[in-house]
């Protein structure tokens, strides 16, 4: 994670506020807690509503169509908060970050003047002082857009960089330190929680090497890097010290983590540190790869104390030929001989996947195939996507008659969604009688009653439904609480304390 001193200037230049404003994943959460810990570090104010901001940074998704949407009306209602400046509104500048920024570059700012700046991923270790330019009047020329695997570097992770961006720690260590105890010293960085939830996502690694034929994620993420593992720990260990009672490590690809280290076991090492560090009650991996889940990472996952049973497999289809297509590996058979190694270590394990409807050359075999698979495969969650083109990937240009119409498309992914809100309902009402431990999240009021609902460990945040739990008295946010399953919603639980904490 590249890391720079708070600019020189903050102590003398007009304070300003700023508002983040997060779309996405995870990961981009993770972005803009440095982000705002880079601003607040130069002299920045940071305000959670953007209409009491001077300057409004959103920071963008660029996955998919409908992520691309939400980001571009997101910047343009900022806009409209800075058109409104003076008829009492505050905003005088708003700028665009985040994959959208980097994918589209000097494109977007072409198509929308509404944004005062287009910045890239390179921008982000000298954001206060592009932002203090920009609000000045300064133009800000936007990067051409370029394929990051060819470039150096190539994440916005530097691949020897050796601190971790943590506020009031000094830290410099490599992976020879896991384990050890060793301290660690070096320079100071910054991230800046924007969310107070026991919850925070906590970053393994960026970009992605694999080369799926549907995904553009490389192209602006750049090849794989990863963290070091003391710069993991310490990140996790001041964490703790803001609260946080659960790290959700996310990445493009948490199965490869460690492999450009010259260890592709290191997850498995570094589960127990991170589960041992005090106040942290427990840690959480996303976004595994079926083809590369070896036993080993699968068993540290089952019975590391502190890490919850949760897997979150990428299938993404289950038929061969499609995922051959889909330059990615794997049948039925193999997938399930997976769930199968999990639940003989944890029978009550959470799994999540995400499907892809409708890719090309997909047949009503290929799509009965997947139907088969997700019945068999019980899963708690799964989300299904409807196939779309996306700019500069391989299955953008495959051959037209391979292609489905959209309304085909369409059809297929109504029929799949119907299908697995019924199974997942069906997994969720498989629990009722079971015990669960609930990190609690939120503690309302409603007609004159607490509400109290947290996510039992099967559940990863956000993505997997919640848990609505009775009989609390006193409960906190931060609290984990045992409790036993009595109902369902859906995907949703409801379930009774048993007594007071874990």
């Amino acid at each position: 994670m590249t890391t720079t001193e708070p600019e020189t200037q903050a102590e003398t230049a007009t304070p300003l506020n700023v508002a983040v404003v997060t779309l996405g994943c995870a990961r981009n959460e993770v972005d803009s807690e440095e982000l705002a810990g880079r601003l607040e570090a130069g002299g920045f104010v940071l305000v959670d509503d953007a209409e009491d901001a001077d300057t409004v940074v959103v920071n963008t998704c660029g996955f998919v169509e409908a992520a691309k949407k939400d980001s571009v009306d997101t910047l343009l209602e900022a806009a409209d908060l800075k058109a409104s400046a003076g008829h009492g509104g505050k905003a005088q500048a708003v700028v665009a970050v985040g994959c959208l920024a980097e994918r589209y570059g000097k494109d977007l700012a072409e198509s929308l003047p509404e944004a005062d700046a287009v910045l890239g991923f390179d921008d982000y270790p000298d954001i206060a002082a592009r932002l203090r330019a920009i609000v000045a009047g300064e133009t800000h020329h936007p990067h051409t857009p370029s394929d990051r695997r060819r470039l150096l570097p190539i994440s916005p992770v530097e691949r020897d960089a050796s601190t971790v961006s943590v506020p009031g720690h000094d830290v410099r260590a490599d992976a020879s330190d896991i384990g050890t105890g060793a301290p660690a010293t070096g320079p100071r960085a910054v991230r800046r929680r924007l969310d107070a939830g026991p919850m925070a996502p906590l970053k393994l690694a960026s970009g992605c090497d694999r080369r799926c034929s549907f995904c553009a994620i490389p192209s602006f993420r750049g090849s794989f890097v990863s963290r070091r593992p003391s710069d993991v720990l310490q990140e996790g260990q001041w964490l703790a010290t803001q609260g946080v009672k659960e790290l959700f490590l996310v990445s493009e690809n948490s199965t490869s983590y460690g492999k450009d280290l010259g260890d592709l076991r290191l997850l498995e090492t570094l589960l127990p540190e991170l589960s041992g560090i005090d106040g942290i009650e427990r840690v959480r991996v996303s976004y595994l790869q079926p083809a590369e889940t070896r036993p080993g990472l699968i068993e540290a996952i089952a019975s590391t104390p502190g890490v919850v049973p949760y897997f979150d497999l990428s299938f993404q289809h289950a038929s061969a030929p499609v995922l051959r297509r889909m330059r990615r590996f794997g049948d039925p058979e193999s997938f399930l001989g997976l769930l199968e190694q999990i639940r003989s270590l944890a029978p009550l394990a959470g799994v999540r996947s995400n499907v892809i409807v409708g890719f090309p050359g997909e047949t009503e075999d290929d799509l009965q195939t997947l139907c088969d698979f997700l019945e068999a495969a019980r899963m708690d969650v799964t989300g299904v996507f409807g196939y779309s083109d996306e700019d500069g990937t391989e299955a953008a240009g495959f051959a037209d008659d391979l292609k489905l119409d959209e309304d085909e498309i369409r059809a297929r992914t109504e029929h799949v969604t119907t299908l697995v809100e019924e199974l997942n309902a069906q997994r969720a009402e498989e629990r009722i009688g079971e015990r669960v431990v609930v990190l609690v999240e939120s503690v309302d009021s409603a007609d004159g009653e607490v509400v109290v609902e947290g996510r039992a460990a099967h559940q990863g945040p956000e993505v997997d439904g919640t848990t609505l739990l009775t009989g609390t008295a006193g409960a906190r946010v931060g609290d984990l609480l045992a409790a036993t399953v009595t109902g369902t919603d859906g995907v949703d639980l409801v379930a009774r304390v048993d007594g007071d904490r874990a």
